[in-house]
Order: C-alpha cells, then structure tokens, then sequence
C-alpha cells in the first residue's frame, strides 16, 4: 500500500483584531484573547490542507500595531519558511492590514508566500467570518500555484495585491477591495486556488535593522495653506507624505509652505483619489505637478498617500550611498 505523502507545514502568526476577539463581560465590548492555537483548533478542516505551527507575536487592535513590529512579523516569517513552512499566514484587525500586508510585500524576499487575513464579524456574532478567511488563506499559503506571490491579502474568499488592496467599508465582510484602481488578482473556490492576474513581484526592500524613520502624512484640503508643515522637523519627522488633490496638487497657498519644508527633508505627492498615478506633466500652475516638481517634490505614482508613507519609511531606516530621491525613483518605477 502506499504511503500517505506528508502534509505541508503552515506557519501562523497571530496578532490579535477581530478574528481574535472575545467579550469579558455581558455588557462589555470584545477585545482581543483569542490565541492562534485556538483559532486554528475552532477550524478542523485546516487539517486536511496542512500541519500547522503558530507563533503569537501581538494581542492588539491592529490600530496598535507599529511598523517595528511588522518588521518583526517579516523576520519571523523567513524564519518559519527558512524551518520548512510552505507559507505563513499573518491573522490581524483589519484596522491596518491593509498596511501590514503592503510593508510585508516590501521585506518578503522568499518564494513561500506569506497570507494576511482577518475577520469584520469577532466571534460572538453569527456569521463570524474568521475561520473561513482563516482556512482560505492556509489553502492559498500552501498552494503551489501561489509560489513566488509574495504577501497577499486573503479575505472573503478573494485575493488581492497589497499594492492596490484598501478597506473600503467600517462593517461589511466584504470590506477589502482593490478597486477602482484594480480587481482581485485570483480567489478560492472549492478549495482550490484560482489565480488568472499574477503580478509582477517586486524587488524586496532590505530589511531595517533599527529605528524605523518617522514619516509624516498630511492632506491637502480645500484652502488650506499646510502651515502645519514649518512644525515637522522639530516635531521629530525625518519626511513627509502628502496627500494631493486630483493628481498630485495642493492649493497655491500651500506653496510656500512646501517650499520650505522641501528644502529640509523628502516631500513626496501622492493622490487622495484613491486610484490612478499622480500626474507628472500636465498641469503647471502653481501648487500643480510640474511646479511642485520643480520645488524638489518627489511622486508617488500609483501609491496611496498611507502606502507611499510606510514605503518611505522602510526606505529612510536603511543606510544607503544613495541619495533618497534616487532610491525614491527606482522604487516607484517597480510599482
């Protein structure tokens, strides 16, 4: 008779959020307390897919995660892969996975893919939707077809690219969308993993070692002149991401502001529109793209204002030779 092949080895890394939340009290709100041993046990059909190992590294809201910490999720995941898991899933709020998966997809430099995944519904409500994105995204991190994926987000059953992947919707289970910008780039459907859009996976950024780099993120709005920007530097910030109107413009009473604030530390523009690339050579009135350019300002191409702030980040917290606006540029041109 012939043996069984051995099942693959899934690594889970526990964080906390919704999918891990549970109520105190009968008249109490949930909180985080469920561990990653029992969000596996309360789905037996991961079994049939894979043998699991779990790590819990943070019992938080995911609005208390920090960038050292995912930094911390990064190395943890090469080393479970580097012991032999076939991939690892990431269960966290989903307050910031949308952050957690784009930082992940940055560092992840192994073929094995790394899965972050969550829950809308915590535990105590019917319908709770965590044990079936859990046991999708352990179907996607074991998969063969998902080698050399990177990070991806796994949730409702679909997968998207953490470059365009946003949550749009306080209490929908059907909240991550990478729309209008893209769609899904696969799902899962009886299990197996369908995945027609393969993106092009990007040169991993070096992996920071120390602090990570302060970066501010401001939104132009209607007629304001961004005064907040002259109290950056002595507030602690190292650069700035700001958050454009249209593609990739401020007021003209921002100007001057910009100008100064340029002249001490990285400006970067993105769009708060949510899809497209800031443009580049349309418009040149003042506070316009070309203008802004001009000032030293530097573009964000298709990130949004909060993926192009934790990009910078990650950028500024390793040493480099190489100037920052040219470190910028080459990044950007991968995305």
């Amino acid at each position: 008779m012939a043996s069984t092949p051995p099942r693959p080895r899934v690594h889970v890394i526990a964080l906390g959020g919704t999918i891990a939340s549970t109520a105190s009290g009968a008249d109490t709100g949930v909180t985080p307390g469920i561990s990653g041993d029992d969000l596996v046990r309360a789905v037996p059909a991961i079994t049939e897919y894979a043998d699991i190992t779990t790590e819990q590294l943070a019992q938080v809201g995911s609005a208390s995660l920090t960038v050292g910490k995912i930094v911390v999720v990064a190395e943890a995941a090469r080393s479970a892969i580097d012991d032999g898991a076939v991939g690892v899933v990431v269960t966290q709020g989903t307050d910031s996975l949308e952050e957690t998966a784009f930082v992940l997809a940055m560092l992840h430099d192994r073929p094995e893919p790394v899965i972050v995944t969550g829950a809308m519904r915590n535990p105590t409500l019917p319908g709770a939707d965590g044990p079936a994105n859990l046991l999708a995204a352990v179907q996607v991190a074991c998969s063969e077809q998902s080698r050399d994926l990177g990070a991806v987000v796994v949730f409702n059953d679909e997968i998207h690219d953490p470059v365009f992947v946003r949550k749009s919707h306080t209490s929908s289970p059907a909240t991550f969308t990478s729309g209008p910008a893209a769609g899904p780039i696969g799902w899962v459907s009886e299990g197996d993993v369908v995945l027609p859009h393969r993106p092009v996976r990007r040169t991993p950024l070096p992996m920071p070692s120390g602090e990570i780099a302060p970066v501010a993120l401001l939104p132009a709005t209607l007629g304001d002149d961004m005064r907040l920007l002259d109290f950056l530097r002595e507030c602690g910030y190292v650069a700035v991401v700001i958050d454009g109107m249209g593609g990739g413009h401020v007021p003209e009473t921002a100007v001057d502001a910009i100008a100064r604030i340029a002249a001490q530390m990285p400006v970067v523009m993105a769009s708060r529109t949510g899809a497209g690339r800031t443009l580049r050579r349309t418009y040149s009135y003042p506070g316009s793209e070309i203008a802004l350019a001009g000032l030293g300002v530097l573009s964000a191409g298709v990130l949004d204002g909060r993926k192009a702030r934790l990009a910078l980040s990650l950028l500024l917290s390793v040493a480099s030779s190489a100037p920052i606006d040219q470190r910028w540029r080459t990044f950007i041109d991968e995305i």
